[in-house]
């Protein structure tokens, strides 16, 4: 058994691809900055996971400012070394999040929205006004399909999508931080209450279409009440009981 599929078999209760990158982020960590720590497909074999796992594994890792990617000869992964951001956002990640957590994880996340719909109002792109509105795509051919999981992870790629205009690079950092501990420790999304589930997600899917539509054409007093609405009314996460690893 490799170094690396030891490393791996410290933590059971993450995902593979979270597996994988706890253990090369272990690894590069313990390496001197810049060094070299092998190559994609090297670290891919150790590892025992699918390329996409592995893949999205690194991505991860990149994000967080733990490893570098080089192509070529003499390419493959290396130690970096995380700024004082990176690290802010690894010791969030870093959280075991019990369904507690996740619960506190939303409300720091609501409390940013507003800060983040500020600055997609100054700073958003039609580029950036397209993604958000392919999240919002997402969000509707998943509720369609009455796939309730489906529906909440578009929402917070849609979520994510506003949080990338912001220039603020600690406030970007910490947000997008925290969604990555809800969405990786939520496995399911079942009805709760006596409330229709379906009615729920059609009510917030217009919701964020009402905001998105705001963003684009810089109207601040709309967009700002559709967030208060957003984070005043059930949250995505408590629609439903969400079921976290």
């Amino acid at each position: 058994m490799t170094d690396l599929a030891q490393r791996m078999m410290m933590d059971a209760s993450l995902s593979r691809t979270e597996q994988a990158a706890l253990a090369i982020g272990q690894l590069a960590e313990q390496a001197p900055h810049g060094a070299r720590l092998g190559t994609k497909k090297e670290l891919q074999e150790q590892c025992g996971v699918a390329k996409g796992t592995f893949n999205e594994a690194l991505r991860i890792l990149q994000s967080r400012g733990v490893i570098t990617v080089r192509s070529g000869p003499g390419g493959g992964l290396f130690a970096a070394s995380p700024t004082p951001i990176a690290r802010l956002g690894n010791s969030i990640l870093s959280l075991d999040a019990a369904e507690g957590d996740v619960a506190d994880a939303v409300r720091i996340r609501d409390a940013l929205d507003p800060l983040l719909i500020e600055d997609a109002l100054d700073h958003s792109s039609a580029v950036d006004i397209t993604r958000m509105r392919a999240a919002l795509d997402v969000m509707r051919q998943t509720a369609e399909a009455g796939d309730a999981t489906g529906f909440v992870r578009a929402n917070w790629e849609l979520h994510a999508a506003i949080a990338r205009v912001s220039p603020n690079a600690i406030l970007k950092s910490i947000y997008l931080s925290v969604l990555d501990l809800i969405e990786s420790h939520t496995v399911s999304v079942e009805p709760a209450g006596d409330r229709p589930l379906p009615e729920y997600i059609a009510e917030r899917q217009q919701l964020h279409v009402d905001l998105v539509d705001a963003l684009d054409r810089r109207d601040r007093d709309a967009a700002l009440r559709l967030i208060h609405a957003h984070n005043t009314t059930q949250h995505e996460p408590e629609a439903a009981r969400v079921h976290t690893a």
